[in-house]
């Protein structure tokens, strides 16, 4: 139990709740998606109609093109984690001065130079998980782009063009998920930095976080959207949301 006494026991459970609400959340959505409209899988019928279309064109530049601006979005989130990582590696690296400025600050608490290592990791290992994300999407990204390239003609058969058009599908909705959980790790980051304040704020705060993703995910005008757009046919649409 000695082990453990660098950190105070409500410090513990704040990041015991932490990891809960995120792993819990995660679980939640992946298992929710499957049976209920969600972004995810909205996005995932949309983007089947996309490469359906994509098929039937002689000229595919445009949507190779637009493929390459997803990608850089990700390779613009995977290059500022790299330098998020950076810094809060020399933060640490200065514990002994960082500590002895906050602590001067009546906002923040500071217990001990252990407690503040270990909430300054946190937010390493946080990015870090981010990092992989992004640069798995990136790479999921890539080999999209050479599916794309080798779409099937206009002409072809129409089961080597389903089957290419749910393999694709299938590529594109991973590198979408990794992008999705590495976006999720940022928003889990700014609850993080919470726990510099008060551990009861930071339990708060990642309960916050918890609510908005789910709101943006499940209950949202952008879900309505998309949704309405891929079930154009239905005599059910999403009603928008207040968001």
């Amino acid at each position: 139990m000695s082990a453990l006494s660098f950190l105070p026991i409500t410090d513990w459970i704040a990041l015991l709740t932490f990891i809960f609400l995120w792993v819990g959340y995660t679980l939640f959505s992946s298992n929710r998606q499957k049976y209920s409209p969600t972004i995810a899988n909205q996005l995932s019928a949309n983007r089947k109609e996309w490469i359906e279309q994509m098929i039937e064109r002689d000229a595919r530049i445009s949507d190779i093109t637009s493929l390459g601006i997803l990608q850089r979005n990700v390779t613009f989130f995977a290059s500022t984690t790299i330098f998020i990582i950076a810094g809060l590696l020399t933060v640490l690296g200065a514990t002994d001065k960082a500590v002895s400025l906050l602590s001067e600050l009546p906002w923040i608490d500071v217990d001990s130079r252990a407690a503040w290592e270990v909430k300054v990791l946190l937010l390493v290992i946080t990015f870090a998980y981010a990092f992989f994300k992004f640069t798995w999407s990136m790479r999921q990204y890539n080999f999209s782009i050479v599916l794309f390239g080798s779409a099937p003609k206009p002409s072809s058969d129409a089961k080597d063009k389903d089957l290419f058009t749910k393999h694709c599908n299938w590529l594109l909705t991973r590198a979408t998920n990794s992008f999705n959980y590495g976006l999720r790790a940022y928003s889990f980051s700014l609850a993080a930095l919470c726990w510099f304040i008060n551990p009861w704020i930071f339990m708060a705060c990642s309960a916050f976080v918890v609510l908005v993703l789910y709101r943006r995910e499940f209950k949202s005008n952008t879900l309505a959207a998309l949704y309405n757009a891929s079930h154009h046919n239905s005599e059910k649409p999403i009603e928008e949301y207040s968001d």
